[in-house]
């Protein structure tokens, strides 16, 4: 069974027709063409394929694409301003905390999650909003670091 729905998508309007049983994910990459969130685990272990969803951080594997009618999906590919990177992914170069790159994308949506709702949070509170990330390339402190770098605090 289909379904039409309507999803906001880095500012892009899509009306589309979906498989009731499609995740978010499955329709951000194969539908939109929008590869940033990775396929890990495919089963919300992982934290490779977050995206906001109104602003909060959840992840796609986990939501069905019909979930998402009617609500806003910000994904890696939308944070930048053209060619201008967000700080977030500015600071995650600086900072190496992008080693290999495949927990990149929901390491940083998870961590503008955090500064949109706590500007100026703690190691502890930065810790604690990634660690639904995983990275096994280990750079959990430069992590940490670049965030709170991003947040205005010496590291």
């Amino acid at each position: 069974m289909r379904h039409c729905i309507q999803v906001r998508v880095n500012g892009d309007r899509y009306a589309l027709s979906v498989e009731a049983k499609k995740t978010l994910l499955d329709l951000l990459r194969d539908d939109l063409g929008l590869t940033g969130s990775k396929k890990g685990c495919d089963n919300g272990e992982c934290g490779a394929c977050t995206v906001l969803l109104n602003g909060r951080p959840v992840n796609a594997c986990l939501v069905l694409a019909v979930e998402a009618d009617g609500q806003e999906v910000l994904t890696i590919e939308g944070l930048a301003e053209g060619f201008h990177l967000h700080p977030l992914q500015e600071a995650f170069v600086q900072y190496g905390a992008v080693q290999c790159g495949y927990c990149s994308p929901g390491m940083i949506l998870t961590a503008k999650a955090l500064l949109d709702e706590n500007p100026h949070p703690t190691e502890l509170e930065v810790k604690k909003a990634i660690a639904g990330n995983l990275c096994r390339c280990g750079t959990y402190n430069k992590v940490v670091k670049a965030v709170l770098r991003v947040a205005g605090k010496k590291e």
